[in-house]
């Protein structure tokens, strides 16, 4: 039972993961969903940076163009956790399991990184430079409230 839950867990976190990735790398600044209410998956951050139509039509493009990645990266991220988390919870302790689940998840996350800083790049390349300096104020202060939570706890 308990093992179900943790596989359920780690599943939904590692969506979870997937979704904040994405919404991140488009510009993830306190912005507000699709819904209006800040949650939930969208672009986050972009209307505060008053997006023209066409901007916006080219960041779903950009969306588009790496959906597939995506989708294919952050299911290896997902499997390479879950693998790390079996092998972190065997019995009796598998050293080098352990040490190759660990390096596989890195991999995932470094892949994953590198997806996420692409689409940034070409997200960036369409903002003005208004938009841009925008941009930088609002990731600012994310990472002051960020900092702030931290201390905090």
């Amino acid at each position: 039972m308990i093992r179900g839950i943790r596989s359920k867990s780690l599943t939904v976190g590692a969506a979870f993961l997937l979704t904040a990735a994405l919404v991140s790398t488009v510009f993830a600044q306190g912005g507000h969903g699709p819904r209006g209410d800040g949650r939930g998956p969208g672009f986050a951050g972009l209307q505060q940076l008053n997006l023209t139509d066409t901007q916006r039509g080219q960041v779903r493009e950009v969306m588009q163009r790496y959906r597939n990645d995506m989708q294919e990266t952050g299911g290896r991220l997902r499997a390479a956790h879950q693998a790390q988390q079996q092998a972190v919870e065997a019995v009796p302790v598998n050293e080098g399991l352990i040490r190759s689940t660990t390096q596989a998840l890195a991999a995932a996350e470094t892949d994953m990184a590198v997806l996420r800083a692409r689409i940034h790049s070409d997200i960036w390349t369409f903002l003005t430079p208004e938009q841009q300096a925008k941009a930088k104020e609002l990731r600012e202060q994310r990472a002051a409230r960020n900092q702030q939570r931290h201390q905090q706890r």
